[in-house]
């Protein structure tokens, strides 16, 4: 059966998608749930030329492969997939990796705003200001001023040690 490749493309760009996708069963042998019309039509589209002017080569299949395996794999898993994606950060630092600009874990810094005195005291995992705790500096300074600062310019922790 020779299939006039135009003529079909020519009439996929008219059809519904219902029928896009019973034309998506016909070409492939099993039925699709999608409704993106793009995606049907060039599909179709390359099953259509694959029907009329042949497949790849056993050569390009082959290439096609290896670049597949150099390819970059995906690390984290799509959104609803149980797969296991390993180790979830959960914002806090080890103590070990922290900024060496930061003081020991139970040291306290001040710093006045707005004639208040603030007062942070640093624990292992993270930052403790009124009450609650905070897994960075820069979260502190947001309960603090209400905008978005960098928690070690607000704390002025940023500047070297004047001996």
């Amino acid at each position: 059966m020779q299939i006039n490749v135009s003529r079909e493309l020519a009439a996929l760009a008219r059809f519904t998608i219902a029928e896009l996708r019973a034309r998506y069963a016909d070409v492939f042998g099993e039925p699709t749930t999608t409704g993106n019309r793009t995606w049907l039509v060039r599909r179709i589209a390359w099953r259509l030329q694959v029907l009329a002017e042949g497949d790849l080569s056993q050569r390009a299949r082959a290439r096609a492969a290896e670049l597949a395996r150099d390819a970059d794999i995906r690390l984290i898993p799509p959104k609803g997939s149980t797969a296991h994606a390993g180790p979830v950060h959960t914002g806090t630092v080890p103590r070990e990796a922290s900024d060496a600009r930061l003081p020991p874990p139970g040291s306290v810094i001040t710093r006045i705003y707005k004639g208040t005195t603030i007062h942070v005291k640093v624990l292992a995992a993270g930052f403790e200001y009124d009450g609650h705790t905070f897994p960075s500096l820069s979260a502190v300074a947001k309960a603090v001023t209400g905008t978005h600062c960098n928690g070690f310019h607000f704390f002025k922790l940023n500047r070297p040690e004047r001996a």
